[in-house]
């Protein structure tokens, strides 16, 4: 069993139905506006205007109904949007597929080369370059663990504003978090490796931390979560606590994953994190968490 390591505080099957989310946002219009990308009209709104055409009875100049040829319309455009919606996302997802985002550097080492996406796939066998830096970080405004600043309260304003909304989405439940670390360069994380393979031999420290160029901190995507309830330490305990089992809950509602999951090391790589969440976007978050797959799995499939 592996040992648990404390560190201190110092979509998809698209479906014929468009399910609204969070803030009368359509899963379609929430990808592509997050992802930079040109969202298709809204199907939410259109919808909305269907519902709208069959509560009132419409009529023309001579009294005739004409709420059925408004249906008729309506339905149509939504079939249109919907399908427009469908060939974007299966667009955008192929264009993000492993298989077609790495290429070999002159060492033979596998480099990632969609590392400004929010869907990068970062792990053991691929990697960032060392000269990688998201050109977009931002301090996140929420409660951290420490007092200062630091490049760790940085993220991707797209991981920052999502993070944002889910610490304000805990408040109104009760349930105090605290983050802990965010953005790592290339630099930092040598030096956190190289420090834990010095404390535990290099096996060990393979997994529960990450070679540089293979840690997702360098994304700017990826943020670790703690609580007072657990010291704000970051261990397998916090997936015990009130606060670890609402961030299991309702990550993926703002766009987050529980990235390496228990039962999934295999997969992964690493020792199960019950505090490191990883941002995907509401669409990805939410289909990953239903099928209980890693974002390896769930990236595989296109």
């Amino acid at each position: 069993m592996k040992k648990s390591i404390a560190i201190s505080s110092a979509v998809l099957g698209v479906a014929a139905a468009v399910v609204i989310l969070s803030s009368q946002t359509t899963i379609f219009g929430d990808l592509f506006n997050r992802l930079d990308n040109k969202a298709p009209a809204s199907v939410g709104s259109s919808q909305q205007n269907q519902d709208s055409s069959t509560s009132t009875k419409a009529t023309d100049s001579k009294g005739n109904d004409t709420a059925g040829q408004t249906d008729d319309k309506e339905v149509a455009a939504a079939s249109a949007t919907m399908t427009s919606s469908q060939a974007a996302f299966q667009a955008f997802m192929h264009e993000n597929s492993p298989a077609l985002t790495v290429t070999k550097n002159a060492g033979g080492k596998d480099i990632v080369t969609n590392m400004n996406s929010p869907l990068v796939l970062v792990n053991k066998k691929r990697e960032l370059a060392s000269t990688y830096s998201p050109n977009d970080l931002v301090v996140a405004k929420v409660t951290f663990s420490f007092s200062g600043t630091s490049p760790k309260q940085q993220l991707r304003a797209i991981a920052a504003q999502a993070l944002e909304k889910l610490f304000a989405g805990a408040k109104k439940e009760d349930i105090e978090l605290a983050a802990v670390s965010g953005y790592r360069s290339y630099v930092a994380q040598k030096s956190i490796f190289d420090n834990y393979a010095r404390e535990n031999g290099e096996d060990e420290a393979n997994t529960f931390s990450a070679h540089p160029g293979q840690s997702e901190h360098q994304t700017g995507l990826a943020m670790d979560v703690s609580s007072a309830s657990v010291n704000y330490n970051l261990d397998e305990s916090f997936g015990e606590s009130k606060e670890g089992k609402w961030l299991a809950e309702h990550a993926a509602d703002y766009g987050f994953i529980i990235r390496y999951e228990k039962g999934k090391e295999g997969l992964t790589g690493y020792m199960y994190e019950p505090w490191h969440i990883r941002y995907v976007g509401v669409v990805v978050a939410g289909q990953v968490k239903k099928d209980n797959e890693t974002l390896e799995q769930f990236l595989a499939k296109f």
